[in-house]
């Protein structure tokens, strides 16, 4: 039996030569059996929940967990130090650095799992954990490629499992009442759509570093790159946070908020597929990472009774001096910066023909109506519109 106080330490070798392998089979894997019952059929006992990737939002995603209900009784982490800190707090979790010994081993022990790792791996970690007919809570963003959403959603609804992406402004109530009055038609029809976000808060803008560092005794390299290409580790590039940037692992600026920042528009206005997309203007391009700042078309055709709408997505960290971030025109925000004082560095603007509704942070919690006549945003809790 795995010592619960010692990471299992495994073959980087074999693990690295199989893994691609090893997760396509598991893709595959579409069996016909239908997801465990609760532990001893009983609803009321509590989830036997294992979590993978335990550091950074990881750490609270666990302790989440834990305060509602769950017993954590496995925890993964490429990182023995980061394994080994956590493992302190769930002393009776058994430790791990390869999510698929965990499953394999844990298999009848757990009912659920939390995917917390760089994005790169949400997708592989989580169909592995569904094909065993585990419940699954995937961080954001849900996978890394548009085939690895629709491989999960496949394997979700054959294998019958209940499923979520980390996406907590979901469960505000300003959002959705902000999708209700814009859904009223409190601003009429709604014709564009402008979201920009302070991200990248990391590195991207930048070419691989030529010089090569040693891997640290506590972190497998092999399986941290897990099904991205081989590449040499260098200390402070990839590690532990600042993979965000790079194509390989992370989705940049776009990938790592939109969910947040365009969840309550996108409801409000049943988006569903753009019909055109294209990047507008950046700051340099680079091989291998982000630019560092971006403007992104979206146009969307008519759906659902609502016209056909043009959305501008902007990105880039206004403290970054080398770059000007993008942003909407001055034109747009005057009210914003009336309102607020300056524009804020990340916010969401809708645009109807007869006003406009502007949220000034990541979740869609708080939102400003302004309509044809009035000089200044309103909350929109105290509109009369909205009485």
């Amino acid at each position: 039996m795995t010592n619960p106080k010692k990471p299992v330490v495994t073959d980087s070798r074999l693990n690295r030569r199989h893994f691609i392998q090893y997760t396509t089979l598991a893709t595959g894997a579409l069996m016909g059996s239908a997801p465990a019952l609760l532990r001893g059929q009983d609803l009321n006992s509590r989830l036997q929940v294992a979590v993978i990737g335990a550091g950074g939002k990881g750490s609270s995603d666990t302790d989440s967990t834990a305060s509602a209900g769950g017993t954590i009784v496995g925890l993964c982490d490429v990182d023995r130090n980061t394994l080994r800190g956590r493992g302190e707090r769930y002393p009776m979790a058994k430790l791990y650095q390869d999510y698929r010994e965990m499953l394999e081993k844990m298999e009848k022990e757990i009912d659920a799992v939390v995917v917390s790792a760089p994005d790169h791996v949400h997708a592989p970690a989580a169909i592995v954990a569904m094909n065993q007919g585990k419940h699954c809570f995937a961080q954001k963003p849900l996978t890394h490629s548009v085939y690895e959403a629709r491989q999960m959603r496949e394997i979700a609804r054959a294998k019958g499992v209940a499923t979520q992406m980390g996406n907590q402004g979901s469960a505000a109530n300003g959002l959705r009442r902000a999708v209700e009055v814009i859904q009223a038609g409190v601003i009429g029809k709604p014709q564009e759509l402008h979201v920009w976000s302070n991200r990248p808060v990391w590195p991207q803008g930048l070419h691989r570093p030529a010089s090569v560092d040693a891997v640290p005794e506590h972190l497998d390299w092999n399986l941290w790159l897990g099904p991205a290409p081989f590449r040499t580790f260098k200390a402070g590039v990839y590690h532990a946070f600042n993979w965000r940037g790079w194509h390989d692992f992370g989705t940049g600026a776009l990938g790592d908020m939109a969910c947040h920042t365009v969840n309550m528009p996108f409801r409000a206005l049943k988006l569903g597929y753009p019909s055109v997309i294209e990047c507008e203007e950046t700051s340099e391009l680079y091989p291998e990472t982000f630019p560092k700042t971006s403007r992104i078309r979206f146009e969307f055709p008519e759906r659902d009774g609502l016209p056909p709408l043009k959305f501008w997505w902007y990105d880039g960290n206004p403290g970054d001096n080398s770059i000007q971030a993008l942003r909407p025109h001055s034109d747009l925000t005057s009210e914003i910066v009336s309102l607020r004082g300056s524009l804020p560095t990340s916010g969401c603007l809708i645009v109807g023909d007869r006003g406009k509704i502007f949220s000034p942070d990541d979740y869609g919690s708080q939102f400003f109506i302004l309509t044809d006549g009035e000089k200044a945003f309103s909350p929109g809790a105290d509109h009369e519109a909205c009485q």
